[in-house]
């Protein structure tokens, strides 16, 4: 039992990760309906900033971990969005009205572009950091077998959770939110009726960006350890979390990414840890085949 609470803890945090990243591919489907596959490197860049951020403020002297904490926040999420609105701006806007697939291999081409930019940058050795919230409860005791949730454990749960209502509230209930939903129904009508399309879409991608940089700020915390190529996996992971919850929905991105998560930890704690993507996709291909719209999607219906 012990154990089993362990991985579940393990799972929820890891698939936390997961679930922010797919807000974001999922946001950009549901107005454009692509699949920003450049979704994945904006995290790993999100990542590298934060790194670097502190870094900076090691050599300025600001030690004081929640002031250096907000700090590295706001840093990655500008500079993350920056990226995103670039990702729109050069590699989508310019398609907008082309056939699907040159966005697609456009925003392919904008992931490999980046995971080799970040690589000249940075180079492609893993660039380790200390630990800056250490710490945990121990939940219980079990034939020498210590059940610890940790504090940066707790700090990733809770986020995402404040995280996911947030957006979801403001999509629901603001008028950013309702111009997204209008553009996602119709883009043109959207336009008539004076929704700035445009504005609407870059500003899309910048969300999804900012939140891609929480999760590179939570997985450089968490794991202390990241390279060039972390957004791929990652990336792919998230899309595929989107895609079992129901691409187009927050709450089924949130959703998909929990399974998958936790498909990975009790994978990995009760069978080998080799296999887990192996399970994971597998039973993505079981879900679809009895859900083909994912767990909370909905049909999508064509305009004629």
């Amino acid at each position: 039992m012990a154990y089993f609470l362990q991985q579940l803890i393990n799972g929820v945090t890891l698939g936390s990760v997961y679930g922010l990243i797919a807000i974001g591919y999922t946001m950009v489907y549901g107005i454009i309906g692509m699949i920003n596959f450049a979704h994945g490197e904006i995290y790993m860049i999100g990542a590298f900033i934060s790194l670097i951020t502190f870094l900076i403020l090691g050599i300025v002297g600001i030690t004081f971990v929640p002031l250096a904490l907000l700090i590295v926040l706001i840093v990655a999420m500008l500079f993350t969005s920056m990226y995103g609105w670039t990702l729109e701006r050069l590699a989508y806007r310019p398609l907008r009205g082309a056939p699907r697939l040159a966005p697609l291999i456009s925003a392919i081409g904008m992931s490999i572009f980046l995971q080799n930019y970040v690589q000249i940058l940075q180079g492609a050795r893993v660039k380790p950091m200390q630990p800056l919230i250490q710490g945990g409860i121990e939940l219980m005791e079990t034939d020498g077998f210590i059940v610890n949730l940790s504090y940066m454990q707790i700090i990733i749960i809770l986020l995402t959770f404040v995280l996911m209502v947030a957006f979801s509230t403001l999509i629901s209930k603001t008028a950013l939110g309702r111009a997204q939903r209008a553009c996602e129904q119709d883009r043109g009508m959207a336009a008539m009726i004076g929704v700035n399309v445009d504005r609407t879409i870059a500003l899309t991608f910048v969300m999804g960006a900012a939140l891609a940089a929480v999760a590179g700020l939570m997985v450089t915390l968490y794991w202390g350890v990241i390279d060039f190529f972390i957004g791929f996996l990652a990336g792919l992971k998230a899309f595929t979390a989107a895609v079992l919850g129901g691409i187009g929905s927050l709450p089924g991105a949130m959703l998909g990414g929990l399974a998958i998560g936790l498909i990975e930890a009790f994978w990995s704690g009760y069978f080998t840890v080799e296999y887990k993507d192996v399970a994971t996709f597998g039973i993505l291909v079981m879900v679809l085949i009895f859900l083909p719209h994912g767990l909370l999607g909905k049909p999508e219906i064509e305009k004629v």
